[in-house]
């Protein structure tokens, strides 16, 4: 068994990184490699993300959101049940939108055209939290990986030097043993 009992942590983290098949051919930096050692890598990614956005961007979010709700979903549903029924029964020969709802269909399009860029605006802004909070969490599991792998090689350290000193013991038993069987031939 090779002697691990003087593997720095930095020797560990770069043997473990050598061998991480994930990071093949990335160009680990010293900083990074520190933080690993000792720095704490987890963090809240949402809090981080969210301070960054813009007014606009925080507007789609909170437009996505709403217009993904049953909130949403019950009051259109309401207003398109009021709008129909105000046309076609209320208002019969009045009716400012007569059935077939032409202009009821242009507002529903206008309403669709408009919302479907802000939702995925807002799906690619969760895309990219998403992206940062699986670099965190790779991060994190390095660093977990890390420290077991630390404990692991103490382990084995003690286990070495628990069999060493097991063995002296036995050693030290029979001189033991042989000085008094010495001592008994004299009595």
């Amino acid at each position: 068994m090779k002697d691990i009992s003087f593997y720095s942590k930095e020797d560990l983290v770069r043997e473990i990184l050598k061998k991480d098949k994930d990071l093949k051919g990335s160009n680990i930096d010293e900083d990074l490699l520190h933080e690993l050692i000792s720095g704490k890598i987890s963090s809240n990614i949402n809090n981080a993300h969210d301070e960054n956005l813009t007014l606009g961007q925080k507007t789609a979010d909170k437009i996505a959101a709403f217009g993904g709700s049953w909130t949403f979903i019950i009051t259109f549903g309401f207003i398109l049940l009021v709008w129909i029924v105000g046309n076609a029964v209320v208002l019969n020969q009045k009716a400012f939108d007569p059935y077939p709802f032409v202009f009821l269909n242009l507002i529903l399009s206008c309403l669709a055209a408009i919302q479907a860029p802000i939702i995925m605006m807002s799906q690619n802004r969760q895309s990219e939290r998403d992206r940062l909070t699986a670099a965190n969490d790779y991060l994190v599991n390095l660093k977990s990986e890390i420290i077991v792998e630390d404990l692991h090689y103490k382990l084995d350290v003690l286990m070495e030097r628990q069999e060493e000193y097991k063995k002296e013991q036995e050693k030290l038993l029979k001189i033991i043993e042989g000085l008094k069987n010495d001592f008994t031939k004299y009595d």
